[in-house]
């Protein structure tokens, strides 16, 4: 089975687009400030998410599918993550996507909808921030922030860290405490818990329309 272990503490938000710029150059922006810290660059990461739905066969008449969102994450190149919105997390092998083709009777891939979080990771002291661009196909929708605190594992232990650090980098954009922390309180945090974060983010990104966002400055 995948990785299962716990993890070090992770936010994971969007980052608007900076009025004037592109999501490249804001991009760059926030790299720019984590580098004026301090920070050094530490390789790249990839975070990708195909949706699935329920065939047309197995569904109520009337009523909408169920989707399930197959992840994988750089970060654990041995494992594959199964989540159901609001629902479990399944931690499984990476050979989980060979197991998807067999079950397309059940489950069909919703090829249109693949997205992608692709960028640089940056360590600074004990935290490890990675600056992604959100892609759907050849498109970019916008900007992920994935920050880690990495000497901990108790979520609510080290939320007032990580969003003193983020403020330093990401001011007034800076998030809230992420959901899945809530639902921890005083439990471990697990790579799970990364992921189920990006799915929404993903999904977040998805149903955005095309408005005027305020954006960094």
């Amino acid at each position: 089975m995948g990785v299962t272990c716990p993890g070090p503490c992770r936010s994971v938000s969007q980052v608007p687009v900076a009025e004037g710029k592109s999501v490249q150059q804001t991009v760059e922006l926030l790299a720019r400030r984590l580098e004026a810290l301090g920070a050094d660059k530490q390789g790249t990461f990839g975070v990708d998410c195909e949706t699935y739905h329920t065939a047309a066969t197995l569904g109520t008449q009337g009523q909408t599918g169920k989707l399930m969102y197959v992840m994988h994450n750089s970060e654990y190149p041995l494992s594959c993550f199964a989540l159901f919105e609001n629902g479990p997390c399944l931690v499984a092998d990476a050979n989980f996507d060979t197991l998807m083709v067999k079950l397309k009777g059940f489950f069909q891939n919703a090829k249109a909808n693949k997205i992608e979080s692709r960028g640089t990771r940056y360590q600074y002291c004990d935290f490890l921030v990675k600056l992604g661009t959100v892609t759907m196909g050849p498109s970019a929708r916008g900007i992920s922030v994935e920050v880690e605190y990495c000497p901990c594992v108790i979520a609510n232990d080290c939320w007032n860290l990580l969003m003193e650090f983020m403020q330093s980098f990401m001011g007034s954009h800076t998030p809230g405490v992420p959901s899945v922390f809530g639902a921890k309180h005083d439990s471990t945090y697990s790579p799970g818990d990364t992921m189920v974060q990006y799915m929404e983010l993903f999904n977040k990104i998805r149903k955005q329309q095309q408005v005027p966002v305020a954006g960094i400055r």
